[in-house]
């Protein structure tokens, strides 16, 4: 989101902030993070949302709770064909052929928001080609790989705090 990200910190409603947590960043606002200064760091589980989380390669994947607030913020986005959404939420990746649209100058590699063709944000993924490739390749080809889904809810319920 590059410098949206001071939307997210400044908002309307209050100071919000990203703290970090047991490896993983949560997004609260500032009242939330001064009731849990009481709390001692053992005894807590979580705070606010979970954005994210650093491997234990200490590289950070991002978790499908911070789509709603990523989303209107993402300079680059993706939108799937109505044929391929089901196909993106179960965890695949977008090819060629279930391309609607794409962000114009997204450079390959660079993160994405993926979308349905209503506008609904459906997940996060990583662009394969950048734009101008997407227009070149055949249809089989992968523009997009998957990160994170909205279907993670389901298949991973157990998991996500």
């Amino acid at each position: 989101i590059g410098e949206n990200i001071q939307l997210l910190v400044d908002r309307p409603d209050g100071t919000y902030c990203f703290r970090l947590h047991r490896d993983r960043v949560y997004y609260l606002s500032e009242k939330l993070l001064k009731v849990a200064t009481s709390i001692p760091r053992d005894n807590l589980v979580s705070l606010g949302t979970c954005f994210g989380k650093f491997t234990k390669t200490q590289k950070f994947r991002l978790s499908i709770t911070a789509l709603d607030f990523l989303a209107p913020y993402a300079k680059y986005k993706v939108w799937v064909k109505p044929g391929s959404e089901q196909s993106f939420l179960y965890g695949n990746h977008v090819l060629k052929s279930g391309l609607g649209r794409i962000t114009e100058n997204t450079a390959q590699y660079q993160g994405v928001v993926v979308y349905s063709m209503a506008d609904v944000p459906l997940g996060f993924g990583v662009a394969a080609k950048s734009t101008q490739e997407c227009r070149k390749v055949d249809p089989m080809a992968i523009v997009v790989f998957h990160q994170a889904d909205v279907g993670e809810y389901v298949r991973n319920e157990d998991t996500l705090t």
